[in-house]
């Protein structure tokens, strides 16, 4: 394979004002990436209303995003290795825009899904790029720094999302399509700004990208997405649907690692599974993506509904939980900087991670605020300290050349956690839903249709049915706490065993300087 770089043998350490200035637009894309995810989590309710669309409709809005994100991210983290990483960041971001874009203009449910999936390719390539890019420019020993300036921006975006899309809903002359265009400014800022501020020396390699393997991942985790989703209410688990989308994934996926294995630039390297770090903290990664995700995604449901609060109020009851996520990345981060050390809070993350899905599993139609408040913050607090962290351990142990495949790789099975997490306890919430209702109200209680499992507005059913129907919420978001409960113990397990080793003082470019001197010379 010959190799042609426009890059020095020794490259260069990056001065921190460079770094700052480089970050300025990576911290801006990412700021619009979760703004997309939280702005629109209030308006779900509004939105399904409006489109008169279903309990299933408002699962498939997240998981078609998620789906997308996590299909496309490995591919953009090979891409990164081998092509210029800010155009690829840039072109994620045009993605997202046009995503935004038909999103705030759609006119019915079966468009919006689609514009998600755009949308969701674009932050697929945000999500993983910005990481690879931050690795490359920054050693791992001052990484933690950084990444809690990146905890920052994403507790800002967490907060000003739902607050924001709470305000949008709530007025009148705005709606909820500005949830959508909103973003559309400030991505085309960050555009600018990497453009102006990141300037990476260019890799380029005359090597074919493994699109078969890329195609055959794509298909085979769509498919067991798909049929997560799916399962339990378009046909029963046990059925033969569910037979021919689980056996045809497991097969597509199983030919996608033969293709892998053979490919001499695989999209995910094989060999890197062999490292007992990556390895943990990938089975970490998907539990916490599947307990986080398919927890959380469901609470401002429970906030309108379970406990009839206005999109508005629904925001704010979101902000233990995110300056809990909040103080505690960027505080944790800070102190590995200084120490050097990294296993510990991982530990005390999955402790605490776990500790909050247990107290938010005994929540019900008249839990206080303030009690709830605590169990949320205690859950941010978990998943501030260990989430990002599993990246910083699994870049601090790979060669350099692997840096992008082992960052989008860990986003990737974290995002597939995540959209598994939505869809499959999305279908149980769906069910266990209908099954109160039709106990509580009738068989024509759920959505006024049988199996329709409409998402009910409150506002206009009597007293007496909207207590059963709030009861009925709070119960079934509970129960989804309590599977996410062993899931996130399973985590804590797998954290456990990642050894610590100690964080490199180089940055990704000079290690891969460094690992290029060292092959020339044998």
């Amino acid at each position: 394979m010959t190799t042609a770089s426009t890059q020095p043998e020794a490259a260069a350490p990056t001065s921190r004002r460079k770094v700052l200035q480089a970050l300025s637009g990576l911290m801006v894309g990412m700021f619009v990436s979760i703004l997309a995810s939280t702005v629109v989590a209030n308006a779900l309710p509004r939105i399904i209303t409006d489109l008169q669309g279903t309990q299933t409709v408002y699962t498939w809005i997240v998981t078609a995003e998620l789906l997308a994100m996590t299909a496309t991210v490995p591919l953009w983290g090979k891409m990164a290795d081998l092509y210029n990483k800010k155009l690829l960041i840039q072109l994620s971001l045009g993605l997202f825009v046009a995503g935004s874009l038909i999103a705030g203009l759609t006119p019915n449910v079966e468009i919006l899904i689609v514009s998600r999936v755009v949308q969701g390719v674009g932050a697929g390539g945000m999500t993983a790029l910005a990481m690879v890019v931050m690795a490359a420019m920054i050693p791992p020993r001052e990484l933690g720094r950084y990444a809690g300036i990146f905890g920052a921006v994403f507790g800002v975006g967490t907060v000003a999302g739902p607050l924001i899309g709470g305000v949008l809903v709530d007025t009148s002359w705005l709606g909820w399509r500005w949830c959508f265009l909103i973003g559309v400014p400030f991505t085309i800022l960050a555009i600018i700004l990497l453009q102006r501020t990141l300037d990476l020396p260019v890799v380029r390699k005359e090597v074919k990208v493994d699109y078969l393997g890329a195609l055959l991942i794509t298909v085979g985790v769509s498919t067991l997405l798909i049929w997560s989703s799916l399962a339990g209410n378009q046909f029963a688990w046990g059925s033969w649907q569910t037979a021919a989308l689980v056996g045809g994934g497991v097969l597509i996926l199983a030919v996608a690692v033969w293709v892998e294995s053979r490919a001499a630039e695989p999209i995910i390297p094989l060999s890197i599974f062999r490292n007992r770090t990556v390895a943990l903290a990938t089975v970490a990664s998907v539990l916490v993506g599947v307990a986080m995700f398919g927890g959380t995604v469901f609470l401002s449901q429970y906030f309108q509904v379970a406990l009839g609060k206005s999109p508005t109020v629904a925001g704010l009851m979101s902000l233990p939980m995110v300056f809990g996520l909040l103080i505690s990345s960027t505080v944790a981060g800070q102190l590995i900087t200084k120490w050097g050390r990294w296993k510990g809070f991982l530990v005390a993350g999955g402790v605490v991670m776990l500790g909050g899905m247990g107290l938010l599993s005994t929540i019900d139609g008249q839990t206080g605020t303030v009690l709830l408040g605590v169990y949320m913050a205690v859950l941010g607090i978990g998943v501030g300290m260990l989430m990002q962290n599993l990246v910083l351990a699994a870049q601090n142990d790979v060669p350099a050349h692997d840096l992008g495949a082992t960052t989008s790789m860990l986003t990737f099975f974290r995002s597939m956690g995540g959209a598994v997490g939505v869809s499959a306890l999305g279908a149980v919430l769906a069910n266990r839903i209908t099954t109160l209702m039709t106990e509580k109200l009738g068989p024509m209680a759920a959505g006024g249709g049988g199996d329709s499992h409409a998402v009910p507005d409150i506002s206009k059913l009597p007293a007496p049915v909207v207590r059963v129907i709030q009861d009925v919420y709070a119960t079934a978001t509970a129960d989804l706490f309590l599977i996410g409960v062993p899931l996130t113990a399973l985590a804590l397990v797998a954290v456990l065993f990642i050894k610590e080793k100690p964080l490199n003082t180089l940055s990704g470019e000079e290690r891969l300087a460094q690992e290029r001197a060292t092959a020339a010379g044998h």
